[in-house]
């Protein structure tokens, strides 16, 4: 998986200029071949840090809205779903010290950065976020 994972997000990134949150759904969606509408895709449009505002890091929200459409397609109840997004943001925030795009995008913000400067990080969250929700749903 680290070899799509790699080529999909390089790929999303640069020949699409993809955010973080619209690369994270689109790749879960492949590897879980659990398609994710255009509709869905078009609201995360601006969820790459709340638009530039560096909040809520892209690549949380994008895991976390997979979350919600693929427990409901599994099943799953609302407050099963709120417990899954909540251990995610959890575990995420242990793993990568932060939930915020200010706080976990390398060297933060500069005038001068060069384009998809988290390209890396979206690389290892991406199979941190597979890895998270393949094991819930194998339980």
């Amino acid at each position: 998986m680290n070899e799509y994972v790699i080529k999909e997000v390089h790929h999303l990134y640069y020949d699409k200029d993809e955010n973080c949150a619209r690369t994270t759904l689109r790749c879960l969606s492949n590897l879980f071949s659990f398609p994710v509408g255009e509709d869905v895709l078009a609201s995360a449009i601006g969820m790459h840090g709340a638009g530039f505002y560096r909040a809520q890091c892209g690549l949380v929200e994008g895991s976390l809205m997979f979350i919600g459409l693929y427990g409901t397609a599994k099943g799953s109840k609302k407050d099963e779903i709120e417990k899954l997004c909540f251990d995610f943001a959890s575990a995420f925030e242990k793993k990568f010290s932060s939930l915020r795009c200010r706080e976990l995008r390398p060297c933060g913000f500069n005038s001068s950065d060069p384009p998809h400067l988290c390209e890396e990080l979206t690389c290892r969250a991406i199979e941190f976020s597979y890895e998270f929700i393949r094991k819930w749903y194998e339980c």
